[in-house]
């Protein structure tokens, strides 16, 4: 007896043994990252180069070239890119920018994170950038112009023209301090902070000289 092959039976019939389907791979499932750091320059001169050098690692001893890690500063409540670069063979990088704005920033290291690698951050500190100020001390006793006595003890400069309170970040010889303003000077040509004795002696200062300044 005929019995009729119908279309897809005949598809059926003719399909080749042993052809199946690929499964679609698997994505890998990324790893831990972390970021190590050297010794950041994060004291410079205004229009100096900040230079930031370190590696990104997947394993205490393992690294990747072609990945992007960012320099960031803190922004209100977000962040923005300062500098980025490629990291190298090992997962070794070294970023560098030229600073131009004056102040201290807080700032970090971060890698967003790819296919294989999960993202990571690393806090570095303040980020200082300072220009060359003439600078004086003086001690003694006596009433303050933004208020309170001058002894001995007292962090602070005087500054002819920045509001009482305000924080200045001083630099010399390697040390660094942020004290307020709390008094009015100095009134000699050139000189535009007067360090009390405690502040002189915080900083190494010696009689006059410049000082870094962020503001």
């Amino acid at each position: 007896m005929y019995v009729p092959v119908t279309s897809a039976q005949s598809a059926q019939t003719l399909a080749p043994v042993g052809v199946f389907s690929a499964a679609p791979a698997a994505n890998p499932t990324p790893v831990h990252t972390s970021l190590t750091v050297g010794h950041p320059q994060l004291n410079v001169l205004e229009d100096h180069r900040v230079t930031v050098t370190g590696a990104l690692r997947e394993a205490p001893h393992r690294g990747r070239s072609g990945r992007v890690v960012a320099l960031q500063e803190r922004i209100g409540r977000g962040w923005r890119t300062l500098a980025r670069t490629y990291t190298q063979a090992g997962g070794r990088f070294r970023l560098s920018f030229t600073a131009h704005r004056l102040g201290s920033e807080r700032v970090r290291l971060r890698f967003s994170g790819d296919a294989t690698g999960r993202p990571a951050h690393r806090p570095l500190g303040l980020l200082n950038v300072y220009r060359l100020a003439g600078a004086s001390w003086y001690g003694g006793g006596g009433t303050m112009a933004c208020g309170g006595s001058l002894t001995s003890s007292t962090l602070g400069v005087a500054n002819k023209t920045l509001p009482c309170g305000t924080l200045v970040t001083l630099r010399y010889d390697g040390h660094t301090v942020r004290v307020p303003v709390v008094d009015r000077g100095p009134y000699v040509a050139g000189r535009e902070f007067d360090l009390t004795e405690a502040t002189k002696h915080a900083l190494g200062f010696g009689d006059t000289g410049d000082v870094w300044s962020t503001d």
